[in-house]
């Protein structure tokens, strides 16, 4: 789970706080014999941590752990550029501040509240000199936070205290607050240098911006004579004859490109209007960073962009003239507010547009909601801002909107999940800023059978759509060969969404395993290019993931004909097998063409909830062929 950066530390009793380690982010999986312990991008620190690694052994329970690997300098300060050096200082102290639990003796904890699975990892973890329990001080943030700056450390950390662990994710339940302006950038080249130096002039850095890479600055300062050859070294084995961006920036000094590869750590007095860094300054090379994950919250092209965003939210508000207004829907009175706040600031695409959106496709996205608890994904100020899932519907709501009580084991207590039967619940949570909309497989009144099985073909960055498309075509295969029918969508994002209709008759667990079976079957015909390993750490970074995992209880993907809180408001958009073709972009179906297709294609995804296939007869005609 990832923190977002935030400006100003606060008080508030729901959320609780952590010191802001200068270290290496660590996953200990202690469920086996072997521990596995690793970083964020999967390389193994066993040997390189062998002091931390040794004391493993003293663990009582099988755990996975979350933490952060901590060096001290003789001053007892976390220094990032010690950890690096470990190789030449064997005796450096260093501690893993373990601050997470993910998994206890058989069951995962990540849906417990942050609060529990830190009681639950106080007691299970055993103390020793280089693994620590990471305390936390709850409610007073901004006191904690001056303290952390006269001791000069790095910042703070604050997380919501009800707070699930959603993997791999920057949600807005942790936020980290730091004192000095620091971040990451790609070194995509660099400059002869000038004078008496050696080596290297100044780094060409650079950020991904709408997946595109963009230069943000350049910096020559913040080197010594040796960690600049050091540098240097590294630099030359990357070295490329054609420039890694699409925009040439222009230099003083004549430039040397290298292959994006390098994420370094600098410290800046702040950012431009155009995304540059004022005064950079290089701290350290990260190698626990991709360069993938180094992106920036600023657009391209910003000052073209904010006319032509300026234009069309004109004509939009045409369609939207009011901020405030109160519709009459299905008898029930719904207030909308503040219409014409922008949800999609590239697009200028309104929060009246959305819910204009969502009526004009109700009588077709009605039917995969119905009587299916939903799991809210809300931008309340769009989609560049921070989001964030709810499923309890809370005391607030009103008596109208309808919701049902459903036993959690992992928070041992009663949610009360909505589901949306009619047009006015659909305005109502469009209105909460609810973009996309995310059912359960499973319908009232009964939650333990799913009406239809779901294949989630899940990119990773590296792959194309063409790809994911040669992917689903397999499947398409595979389900022809047993003479089983599926339905594909979009999903609106990255990948693509297979759906079977189940009907009911089975378990989760049942649908599951079929599901496994099937994805076996594509992963054996495109080895190359799909996996069905689970954990990222361990996963391809090449290759699409086969995700059956989704048919479980309570998993929710978005629905069809939802839109997606994406660049261009796509749409999640059934398709044809046949126009399942190299070329189709899932952005090609938005929230501006959504309505005309679906009128002249009708509803291509009505048979997912018809009466459902016969499993036990697919199993045995697939035992048969093989």
């Amino acid at each position: 789970m990832l923190a977002k950066l935030s400006e100003n530390a606060f008080n508030d009793k729901d959320w609780v706080f952590e010191i802001k380690w200068d270290g290496y982010r660590a996953i200990a999986d202690l469920r086996h014999k072997e521990p596995l312990f690793y970083s964020r991008n999967g390389i193994s620190f066993l040997s390189k941590f062998e002091r931390v690694t040794r004391d493993f052994a003293r663990q009582k329970h099988h755990m996975i752990l979350d933490g952060e690997i901590v060096a001290y300098d003789h001053k007892g300060k976390p220094s990032f550029q010690l950890l690096q050096q470990i190789g030449d200082t064997p005796s450096l102290s260093l501690v893993y501040q373990v601050f997470d639990i993910l998994w206890l003796n058989g069951h995962s904890t990540e849906e417990l509240p942050l609060i529990q699975r830190k009681e639950l990892l106080k007691e299970a973890l055993v103390e020793t000199e280089t693994i620590v329990y990471c305390d936390h001080i709850p409610e007073k943030g901004i006191a904690f936070f001056n303290q952390m700056k006269k001791m000069k450390l790095e910042g703070m950390i604050a997380k919501r205290a009800d707070s699930p662990y959603i993997e791999n994710q920057r949600t807005s339940d942790w936020l980290k607050i730091k004192f000095t302006n620091t971040d990451e950038a790609i070194i995509c080249g660099f400059t002869e240098p000038r004078g008496s130096r050696q080596g290297f002039g100044a780094l060409i850095l650079g950020k991904y911006i709408d997946q595109k890479l963009t230069y943000c600055g350049h910096t020559g300062t913040g080197f010594n004579k040796n960690s600049l050859q050091e540098l240097y070294k590294k630099l030359q084995k990357l070295t490329v004859r054609i420039s890694p961006f699409e925009i040439i920036p222009k230099t003083n000094m004549p430039v040397t490109w290298i292959t994006p590869e390098l994420v370094c750590e600098i410290k800046y007095s702040e950012i431009t209007k155009d995304g540059i860094f004022r005064h950079p300054v290089f701290i350290i090379i990260r190698e626990d960073k991709e360069p993938e994950e180094i992106k920036s919250l600023l657009k391209n092209s910003q000052n073209e962009k904010s006319k032509g965003m300026k234009t069309k939210t004109t004509s939009r508000k045409k369609e939207t003239s009011e901020k405030e207004t109160e519709l009459i829907l299905n008898k029930h009175h719904v207030k909308l507010t503040h219409q014409d706040k922008v949800y999609f600031p590239k697009d200028g695409i309104t929060k009246g547009d959305v819910i204009s959106y969502y009526q004009s496709v109700a009588d077709y996205i009605l039917p995969y909601l119905k009587n299916r608890p939903l799991s809210l994904n809300r931008f309340p100020n769009g989609i560049e801002e921070q989001g964030f899932y709810q499923k309890d519907a809370g005391d607030h709501i009103p008596d109208w909107i309808k919701t049902t009580k459903v036993y959690s084991e992992s928070n041992d207590k009663y949610i009360d999940y909505i589901y949306c039967n009619n047009q006015a619940t659909l305005a109502y949570l469009n209105n909460l800023g609810c973009i996309d909309f995310n059912p359960w497989n499973s319908s009232l009144p009964d939650l333990e059978h799913p009406d239809y099985l779901v294949l989630d073909l899940d990119p990773s960055s590296k792959n194309t759509f063409d790809e994911v498309i040669e992917t689903a075509l397999q499947v398409n295969e595979v389900l022809q060969s047993i003479t089983v029918k599926g339905y594909c969508k979009t999903s609106g994002s990255t990948g693509i969404h297979i759906y079977i209709p189940m009907g009911g008759k089975y378990e989760f667990d049942q649908v599951k395993d079929f599901a496994h079976i099937l994805m076996k079957q594509v992963n054996e015909k495109l080895p190359k290019i799909t996996t069905l390993e689970r954990s990222l750490q361990k996963r391809d970074n090449k290759k699409i993931y086969l995700d059956y995992l989704q048919n479980r209880t309570g998993q929710t993907l978005a629905s069809a004909y939802s839109i997606r809180p994406k660049q261009g408001a796509s749409v999640s958009m059934p398709l044809e097998w046949n126009e399942l073709k190299p070329g189709l972009k899932p952005t090609d179906f938005n929230i501006d063409n959504a309505l005309d297709r679906i009128k002249e294609k009708g509803d291509l995804f009505k048979p997912v909830l018809a009466k459902g296939i016969d499993m036990i007869k697919a199993l045995d005609t697939m035992q048969n062929i093989e």
